[in-house]
């Protein structure tokens, strides 16, 4: 068993030790592909939605975060009135509007 021990010990013949790119470009592979599948569409639909928040106006239909569908009585610059129901206006953070899920579709 000694034997076998020592051999497995025994260092592996010195070969050329591997370049600095060939070590570095399976790192920056992965990194490109993280990059063009993930972070670049969530960056590219996060302008979408601020774009769209700026643009909302008096009429314009849209849905909250937390699921409630309305319709925009007044907007001003941090807050947004929508109406829920008829005489039931509700005040809410624009960063809490997306977009109304019909409207995407009406334009697809």
């Amino acid at each position: 068993m000694t034997t076998l021990a020592s051999i497995y010990l025994q260092a592996a013949p010195a070969q050329g030790s591997p370049s600095l790119i060939t070590g570095l470009l399976p790192l920056v592979l992965v990194f490109v592909v993280f990059y063009f599948f993930m972070i670049r569409p969530q960056m590219r639909k996060q302008k979408e939605l601020t774009n769209y928040r700026n643009a909302i106006g008096k009429g314009d239909k849209v849905i909250t975060t937390g699921g409630i569908y309305g319709k925009v009585v007044d907007v001003t610059e941090n807050v947004v009135t929508v109406e829920i129901a008829n005489d039931v206006r509700i005040r809410v953070d624009k960063n809490a509007i997306l977009k109304d899920p019909s409207d995407v579709a009406a334009k697809q």
